[in-house]
């Protein structure tokens, strides 16, 4: 008889072999055709609602790792607040104004762009972000990612623009825009201004100089030398910013001396005079007795080394000791600090720099030049005017575009700021980070101190892809202004026809009537300033253009989550944005993630030929992995990623993926409808299975609530691999296959592997998207259409209270016993004793403390062994020569020998009992009854 044919062998059609990269994309079809997304929404319309508000990258290029790593995180925080129990819309959008995208679109056009107008750079950027936006949704749709991938929000939409215009519009009428001259960082190959976020910093070397600055009048504080004169010495990483020096900077407290020295007397800090000695090479000099506190040495009069002008000695508190001379050169124009120090002592704000980053015509020596090149001509120049000290290359951190790449300089131009100050901005907004949860805590500093320090916002870009800034400027005294009344009215021509408006039609179309400048200057005429918004207030206004208008979301997002650059970036722009107009911030919770790195750590680069594209990695791995990926790490650090490290991922998917395939193979004939066992009829082994998951819930759903998705990977893979293919599924194969198919024991098994797999499919279905709703199509059972419709599974009080503390205890113990049981297994194998368990007898000896419980669950132990047979001795342990003793309970022996008996057809076990069956002549007793 082929005794194979009665057993119940697993079978299912759900695939051991995944093949992600082609099943993934039939699974987004299908999703798309029953519109799964719009069946979840409605599922959750009665619900509270949640809002995890997206940030929206630049629509220029196809999505990166730090992408797929962002728009992963806030799926899997969707998903599970939806399983939770909430309304959790996901509207995707996109950042399409600014710099990035119009750098990108005349890369594009190459020199064709020297000859289109303002209109038609802005329609080939328009073309260049909606191309890019269809792209990198497709992208992000097939990462798994739910959303209204059909209705996202989209900076350049007209309605979007003209919330923009309101925001600025609300600003304004709060006092909070003006515009002036002060130094912006400024990048001169983007011909722009920029803000503290657009700028990233990279070394770069640098001539550092000591220079010379003559005292023409020390009133009446040290005599001036008549022989080689008398001089306070700056140092600067900037020489060719001296142009532009008005003043030279001491610290109020800090003590200075005069020093004797074959270059003259030079004054400069007491604390800094040996190293700077010895910089200069000066061997032999002379400290004089005289002391100062730079308080004492306010007004005193230098002569700027090589330009017709005075320099006055002022002070300032940022002034250090730290480096150079404790005397610091002053440009008001070329520097936040001394653009402050200027405006106090009431110093011209000079910038003798043009928009292309050349000395202007005020500079004659170096007019035209770049002031990048002019540092060699100025250091020359410094020489042959005896004023340099020393000059020699320091390697430092600089501040750099982002997005060109190129160093940037500090230069005070005309430009439209939101204040910081002015209705308490600044201390507003500080009273509303500590009103929000920072996702790690250490958010909540770093936003705090960059909040704390920043300047004035500039808000203006000299560009032509973006919202403009409605700004008027009076023909008859040249003040620019904005106008309530005319920002009014073209938001509303703004959302019929969009921003191009401003730039397509005359002045005299868009004015309201009666407007007038503000300064009564009563000249009517008026001219259009071409300035853009700061693609940062785009987004940042995004509560008001996305929160407030859709009726599914709520006004104030519930989560904010970008990566840790955003403190300086979007989620400050927001904070700024909605404190300054709605009083308070616009999320309740701000999640940050790490950059994605290598696998050494090192940030990814093209140059280096590190970087991961996750469109490498689906096609080789499938989404699914590269979910998982995400799920496994600690986001709140910096992310590695590499081949070595998604290999071990799919290995681990594989085994989570087999786990689910083994059990749905063995409930083929299952109806949880008919067959269920009660909790109260299940063995043990199969109460302790289900304890285990019990306590994986409360973790796992612990985990979620708290954004620890690593634990949660690690708790459910741990399950799978440990508790039920290394014991539960392996102790279950023999009740599964060998008994009865309708029989309690095997029923009780399959209704533990259902309760198993459905809480199993449930819990990782935000991670394990498309595998999860795979097998959940396989899963017998009345169940909802997608396990994306489900929730997650309710609590089970039962499973924790119907295991007491006897039965902890005891089990304890029982695992224990296996353990060293398994090591006497483990060494007979070895010594080709037996080959498979099932070859053995294992005899035990229980010793004095174990008695009881060993004699009374030997069938137990057989079951749990997975041996052919456990013999329990009595006595003394000599019966068991050979035997090993145990260390964790001494007195307890363990002897592993052949078993007694032939080997069942059917089961494989060895039996004495073989044979007695004449019906079934080559099976056991056991089989013998199954199969009668």
């Amino acid at each position: 008889m082929d005794y194979k044919s009665t057993l119940n062998l697993p079978a299912t059609d759900f695939q051991m072999k995944a093949d992600l990269a082609k099943r993934e994309p039939e699974i987004l079809k299908r999703w798309e055709e029953e519109g799964l997304y719009k069946n979840i929404m409605e599922t959750g319309a009665e619900r509270p609602r949640y809002t995890l508000h997206d940030g929206p990258p630049y629509a220029n290029g196809n999505i990166h790792i730090g992408h797929a790593l962002n728009k992963i995180l806030k799926d899997i925080i969707v998903k599970s607040a939806f399983m939770t129990g909430s309304s959790a819309d996901y509207v995707p959008g996109w950042d399409c104004h600014g710099l990035p995208i119009e750098l990108q679109a005349e890369k594009d056009l190459g020199k064709k762009k020297e000859t289109l107008s303002k209109l038609e750079v802005r329609k080939v950027c328009r073309e260049y972000a909606a191309r890019y936006v269809a792209i990198q949704r497709e992208e992000f749709k097939r990462l798994g990612v739910f959303g209204e991938w059909e209705n996202p929000y989209l900076t350049m939409n007209y309605g979007y623009q003209a919330d923009i215009l309101r925001e600025l519009g609300r600003f304004h009428k709060n006092g909070l825009v003006y515009k002036g001259k002060k130094p912006v960082y400024w990048c001169a190959s983007c011909r722009t201004a920029l803000a503290e976020a657009e700028v990233e910093y990279a070394d770069k070397t640098s001539p550092s100089v000591y220079v010379k600055f003559r005292v023409v009048n020390p009133k009446n504080k040290f005599a001036i030398n008549p022989e080689k004169g008398t001089y306070f010495v700056i140092w600067t990483t900037t020489p060719w910013t001296l142009p532009a020096n008005l003043a030279i900077a001491l610290h109020p407290t800090l003590i200075y001396r005069l020093v004797k020295t074959p270059a003259g007397d030079l004054i400069l800090n007491q604390e800094l005079i040996k190293p700077c000695m010895e910089k200069f090479g000066f061997k032999e000099y002379e400290i004089t007795e005289g002391t100062w506190t730079g308080q004492q040495l306010e007004d005193i009069v230098c002569l700027h080394p090589f330009i017709e002008r005075e320099s006055r000695i002022i002070l300032g508190g940022h002034v250090t000791t730290e480096a150079g001379t404790g005397c610091v050169h002053i440009a008001p124009g070329h520097g936040q600090d001394d653009y402050e120090l200027g405006l106090r002592y009431g110093l011209d704000i000079y910038a003798p720099v043009d928009d292309n980053g050349k000395f202007t015509q005020e500079v004659p020596e170096f007019s035209g030049q770049l002031v990048s090149n002019a540092n060699k001509g100025i250091i020359e120049l410094l020489e042959r005017k005896d004023a340099l000290l020393k000059e020699e290359p320091l390697r430092h951190s600089y501040p750099h575009c982002w997005r060109c790449k190129n160093p940037v300089i500090f230069r005070a131009t005309a430009q439209w700021f939101v204040s910081m100050e002015e209705g308490g901005l600044r201390k507003r907004a500080l009273e509303a980070i500590d009103a929000v949860n920072w996702i790690p805590s250490w958010g909540r500093d770093r936003i705090y101190n960059m909040v704390l320090g920043r300047p004035d916002w500039c808000i203006s870009r000299q560009r032509a892809w973006g919202v403009p800034i409605p700004a008027l400027r009076c023909k008859g005294c040249g003040k620019s202004f904005l106008d309530d009344g005319l920002i009014d009215r073209l938001a509303g021509v703004f959302e019929k026809e969009g921003a191009d408006v401003w730039f397509s039609k005359g002045i005299e179309e868009l004015l309201p009537p009666g407007i007038k400048c503000p300064a009564k200057c009563n000249d009517a005429g008026f001219e259009k300033e071409d300035d853009i918004l700061d693609v940062w207030f785009d987004s940042g206004v995004s509560f008001s253009a996305v929160l407030e208008k859709r009726e599914n979301l709520k006004d104030r997002a519930d989560l904010y989550l970008e990566g840790s650059d955003q403190h300086r970036g979007w989620f400050q722009s927001s904070l700024l944005a909605s404190v300054a107009t709605r009083h308070r911030p616009p999320y309740s919770s701000v999640l940050t993630h790490g950059f994605v790195v290598d696998g050494t750590g090192r940030k990814m680069s093209k140059s280096i030929g590190n970087v991961v594209a996750p469109q490498e990695v689906i096609k080789k791995y499938g989404a699914e992995v590269l979910r998982l990926w995400v799920a496994a790490e600690d986001y709140s650090e910096d992310i590695r990623i590499s081949e070595e490290i998604l290999t071990r991922l799919s290995e681990a998917y594989r085994r989570v993926r087999n786990t689910m395939r083994f059990i749905l193979g063995n409930l083929k004939d299952f109806s949880p409808e008919k067959d269920y066992v009660e909790y109260r009829a299940l063995t043990e082994l199969d109460r302790l299975t289900l304890r285990r998951l019990e306590e994986l819930k409360g973790r796992v759903l612990s985990a979620y609530k708290n954004f620890e998705f690593h634990t949660i990977y690690h708790s459910v893979h741990n399950f799978c691999a440990v508790d039920l293919s290394a014991f539960y599924l392996d102790i279950s194969k023999d009740r599964l296959y060998t008994s009865k198919a309708g029989s309690v024991e095997r029923r009780a098994a399959q209704t533990t592997l259902y309760h198993t797999l459905d809480h199993l499919l449930r819990l990782m279905a935000p991670i394990l998207v498309f595998t999860t709703d795979e097998a959940w199509g396989y899963l017998p059972g009345e169940k909802a259409a997608s396990v994306h419709l489900s929730g997650f599974p309710e609590p089970r009080p039962q499973w924790r209270e119907g295991w007491d503390a006897g039965l902890e205890k005891k089990w304890e113990l029982l695992l224990g016993i296996k353990a060293e049981a398994s090591k006497a297994l483990e060494s007979a194998r070895k010594d080709k004793l037996i080959g498979h368990p099932l070859d053995a007898k294992v005899s035990i000896v229980p010793g004095n403390e174990l008695k009881g419980l060993i004699e009374k669950e030997a069938s137990t132990l057989e079951e749990i062994l997975i041996v052919s047979k456990v013999e329990i001795l009595s006595g003394d342990k000599d019966k068991l020569e050979g035997g090993i003793e145990s260390r964790e309970w001494p007195g307890l022996w363990i002897l592993v020998e052949k078993a007694d008996g032939e080997k069942c057809e059917r089961c494989w076990h060895i039996s004495p009992d073989v044979g007695k069956d004449l019906r079934h002549p080559s099976v056991c007793s056991r089989c013998a009854r199954a199969l009668s």
